[in-house]
């Protein structure tokens, strides 16, 4: 005589079902958090990380142990470093910088690797259009506060900051990324409506500008957070000087590229 299952008995083994997911959530959740507390991270990290809350920001990619991840326009790596925890020794992340980057944080990516403290990090000087990594062969990306950068044209001929073609850029992103693979953007909100235009007086860029521009690269839009919103930001000052300094609106999303 075949078993039948009782109401009880099938409301017993779903709350069993949904006790693990929660456990493996909440498993997944705990390497974010460790990353953020891991020993040795430097005071000015520390002070970091109550304006960037990086916990709630790599939780929300879903990278993980074992991942192939790029750090694009790493600058000193403060991202780098927590990523560095979060894939572990089966991983690997890999941080690209370009000659401005490198000028403007000072080399501090060599203070960050020095003494191999995070073997698993490596870094490379990049041109953005002509990204020196093989094709499919990342699982995630993850581009922060820079992507306006790629629209920002500088007048002064002294700057080290390279025109580029912004559309090169995300095709090469979507090149070295596997499909189905995660991309972290985090920027400076501007103004609704305005595109492109706040980056290069204000170094912001419009959300859903954004969004539609990764859409035309080959990313699908994945999921949103309001976890860095600042409602109090008219978004139009300048995003790095004060008084907007540490206290702009941003918007973080996730894409996955497409199959």
């Amino acid at each position: 005589m075949p078993r039948v299952n009782s109401p009880s008995r099938v409301c017993c083994l779903a709350a069993f079902l949904a006790l693990g997911t929660l456990a493996a959530a909440l498993a997944r959740a705990d390497i974010y958090d460790a990353a953020v507390a891991h020993a040795g991270r430097s005071a000015e990290d520390l002070k970091r990380d109550t304006i960037d809350h990086p916990a709630a920001v790599l939780r929300l990619s879903g990278i993980g142990p074992g991942m192939q991840v790029a750090d694009i326009l790493a600058a000193g790596g403060y991202y780098s470093e927590l990523l560095s925890y979060i894939v572990g020794s089966k991983g690997h992340v890999v941080m690209l910088n370009n000659n401005a980057t490198v000028y403007w944080s000072e080399n501090y990516w060599e203070t960050r690797l020095a003494k191999g403290r995070l073997p698993n990090v490596e870094h490379r000087l990049i041109d953005l259009e002509h990204l020196p990594l093989a094709d499919a062969s990342l699982d995630a990306e993850i581009l922060i506060k820079n992507y306006h950068d790629l629209y920002w044209v500088d007048t002064d001929p002294k700057s080290p900051w390279p025109k580029m073609d912004p559309g090169k850029v995300l095709d090469e992103m979507a090149r070295v990324l596997k499909p189905g693979g995660i991309l972290l953007l985090v920027d400076h909100s501007a103004k609704s409506g305005t595109g492109s235009s706040a980056a290069g007086p204000l170094h912001r860029i419009d959300e859903a500008f954004a969004r539609a521009d990764f859409e035309k690269h080959g990313f699908e839009f994945v999921a949103a957070s309001n976890v860095l919103r600042r409602p109090d930001d008219a978004r139009d000052q300048i995003s790095y000087q004060p008084p907007a300094l540490g206290k702009t609106d941003r918007f973080v999303m996730v894409f996955h590229k497409r199959g």
